[in-house]
């Protein structure tokens, strides 16, 4: 559907040349990068201007609107849960509030207290916080303050009894580890501050209550590599500290060395050294486990051994399966794992001795995420969410073996009830891939329907259904919503994630493409009436979809994308993601990167869907420049009559931390732009 809003802002073309491998590569927009200059500045709020007058003009917007604020509120539950002895820290947002508080509860179904409010700091409803961690016996409580979506936030630390904010802090800055010493006399940590002058130095220090930064001890250095990052773990049993060195890039692999807990420095206890490929340790009971693909490349779960740490004496505790181990978590002296199928997940359970207890089920088609923390309790936290049915946390008690119902949204009746359906299909070179569908029970199979096609593809990540506010409005207006179950991610194992990762990467794009081709196919959907989005890896897949094939699609939604990837690995942390896309600093890499690279894959005079691009100042993980650049140059391409849009906010960041208020705004707006460019009139839901 046409918009009276045709014409976006100008943007100067200032070509920059290039020769990288003998290629010669032109970047029409490289001014676009610089975020700070003047010009930067004046072109993003003439292209904020343009946006606005596009969204605010669409009829519906404010029936949107009502129904947006109405599904938020429906998944409003606890996160963040953590279990310290008789008392229970969590996150929730009360009513009406923009953000939520942390909160605790003495006993599992005691008084809720409210420690730390972020709407009395009085620095504006953007501000955010979440627990850090928590002392051994519950009476300190470190928690991150967070300014909008960036990755980097300050720590404090609250006294729970006396309900003072100590002056001890670290300041802003990028925190990879934190543990309070067993006697409560100061923490560990490691940090780094965002203006650094030694951006790259990676240290433990300890840190008495009561003294000066400055006269903090280092006690372990890890190095000073850009690519290399430190995190910290602590055995109250054992009296360890663990540091953990990883090291991103082409290469991955890690190291961990062990140390007594002590304020002063004490000789290394054990040392791992260069693991390659995935290796997180952590402690149970005082033994020190980790969850590994070496060797092993759907995962394990082993144990080391204290006197002879070498890999060739490791035991298992959880094996390696045809399934992928997605997620896993310690409670008592048990260790839980997550694995999937396709559209499915189930919790396993095996004791320190590798036996496998009983599997506890759950309904088909819907995700769990466990939800423990670093502190071993015996109490396992968790959420179960599917597509037609908000969170809900849960608690299993290991010793007792039962589970309660900690937190559930109210869902009130659903006027429209949502039918789902699994199945398969073909792509490009024969490879059959798992499609989930979905939609209002009397709409699955009556096509063609509006739909809503997504997915990731990347990095070894399972996606499977969930509770969603943008999927479930759009359902509810009589849209297919549509998942295919690409190569890249891990649904099938891993296998299944190198068939779509790095030089590989061109079939998770034809998987998607495929499922757009097999829907109209089968007469599901047509062209005209498809809409795609997805966000970060997914916000790369929605690029390349629509440069590669721009007839098969209305709208794109894109959010915080990667799609310059000539230079992505210039920008923030992007270069430790060379082992999922390569580097362009490799040949092979470049030539791999560059057939696909969806800015430099904008051609001149074709139509082009409907695109709303969606980034901020604040988002340090995937570089607004992608986004910056890409609207610019499909502004500029386009022989279509369809709006190329650049909603572009400062305080906008990839962390989903957006203030109540603005996250209705944003919903809104993408709604909106997805209903109106396809075609569909809005009803209320008491009318469906």
């Amino acid at each position: 559907m046409a918009h009276a809003f045709v014409v976006p802002p100008p943007t100067p073309v200032e070509p920059v040349i290039e020769i990288l491998h003998g290629v010669e590569i032109t970047d029409p927009y490289r001014w676009l990068e610089d975020q700070n200059s003047p010009r930067t500045r004046t072109w993003l709020e003439e292209q904020a201007a343009y946006t606005r007058a596009y969204f605010d003009a669409i009829p519906d917007r404010e029936r949107i609107r009502t129904q947006v604020r109405e599904l938020l509120a429906l998944k409003e539950v606890i996160s963040e849960p953590w279990n310290v002895g008789d008392r229970y820290f969590f996150l929730r947002r009360q009513k009406d509030a923009e953000q939520p508080v942390i909160a605790m509860k003495d006993g599992f179904l005691g008084t809720e207290t409210i420690l730390v409010d972020p709407a009395l700091r009085g620095s504006g409803n953007s501000t955010a916080v979440s627990i850090a961690a928590i002392s051994e016996d519950g009476r300190l409580l470190a928690y991150s303050v967070r300014q909008s979506g960036t990755d980097h936030s300050s720590l404090e630390i609250l006294d729970v009894e006396r309900g003072a904010v100590l002056p001890d802090r670290l300041p802003e800055g990028l925190c990879t580890g934190f543990v309070f010493a067993p006697d409560g006399s100061g923490f560990y940590y490691s940090h780094r501050e965002r203006r650094d002058p030694r951006p790259n130095y990676r240290a433990v220090f300890w840190h008495g209550f009561g003294t000066d930064r400055s006269q903090d001890q280092e006690i372990f250095f890890a190095g000073d590599e850009p690519n290399l990052f430190l995190g910290i773990l602590h055995s109250p049993e054992a009296k360890l500290l663990a540091y953990t060195i990883f090291f991103t890039g082409c290469s991955p692999r890690a190291s961990v060395y062990l140390q007594e807990i002590s304020s002063k420095p004490t000789e290394i206890k054990l040392a791992i050294r260069e693991i390659e490929g995935c290796f997180v340790p952590f402690f149970v009971c005082g033994q020190l486990l980790a969850y590994t693909d070496l060797a092993a490349p759907n995962f394990r779960i082993v144990r080391i051994d204290s006197v002879d740490p070498d890999p060739h004496h490791w035991h298992d505790v959880v094996p390696e399966s045809d399934r992928y181990i997605q997620q896993f978590a310690v409670a008592a002296d048990q260790v839980f794992v997550t694995r999937s199928d396709p559209f499915s997940t189930e919790i396993e359970i095996f004791g320190l001795d590798g036996t496998r207890k009983e599997a506890t089920s759950f309904p088909a088609c819907g995700t769990i995420n466990l939800l423990n923390r670093p502190n071993a309790t015996e109490k396992l936290f968790y959420s179960y969410t599917s597509i037609s049915k908000p969170p809900a946390v849960h608690c299993y008690d290991a010793r007792r073996k039962d589970v309660l119902a900690w937190d559930e949204a109210n869902t009130p009746s659903d006027p429209c009830a949502i039918a789902i359906e699994e199945t398969a299909y073909s792509s490009t070179d024969g490879t059959s891939v798992p499609l989930f569908l979905a939609a209002r029970t009397d709409l699955l199979h009556s096509g063609p329907l509006p739909t809503f096609l997504t997915g990731y593809g990347g990095f070894g990540s399972c996606v499977t259904p969930r509770f969603s506010v943008f999927a479930t409005f759009l359902m509810e207006q009589g849209f297919l919503l549509a998942v295919p179950a690409l190569r890249g991610g891990s649904e099938l194992g891993e296998q299944w994630h190198r068939a779509g990762k790095r030089e590989n990467r061109q079939n998770s794009f034809n998987d998607f493409v495929a499922a757009a081709e097999w829907l109209i196919r089968e007469q599901r959907s047509i062209s005209s009436r498809i809409a795609i989005g997805g966000g970060s890896n997914a916000g790369l897949l929605v690029g390349a979809a629509i440069t590669q094939h721009p007839e098969l699609f209305c709208v794109a939604v894109c959010l915080g994308p990667l799609l310059d990837m000539a230079r992505y690995h210039l920008f923030d942390f992007a270069a430790g993601w060379a082992d999922e896309y390569g580097s362009p600093e490799d040949r092979g890499d470049f030539q791999c990167l560059m057939a696909y690279s969806p800015y430099h894959h904008v051609v001149d005079r074709v139509a082009y869907p409907a695109a709303l691009l969606i980034s901020g100042d604040a988002d340090t993980r995937c570089n607004p420049m992608h986004a910056r650049k890409m609207a610019a140059r499909l502004q500029a391409a386009t022989a279509s009559s369809r709006p190329v849009l650049l909603d572009y906010k400062p305080a906008w960041g990839h962390a989903p931390i957006q203030p109540f208020s603005t996250k209705i705004e944003a919903l809104t707006d993408r709604l909106a732009f997805v209903c109106h460019e396809i075609g569909v009139h809005v009803q209320s839901r008491s009318s469906l």
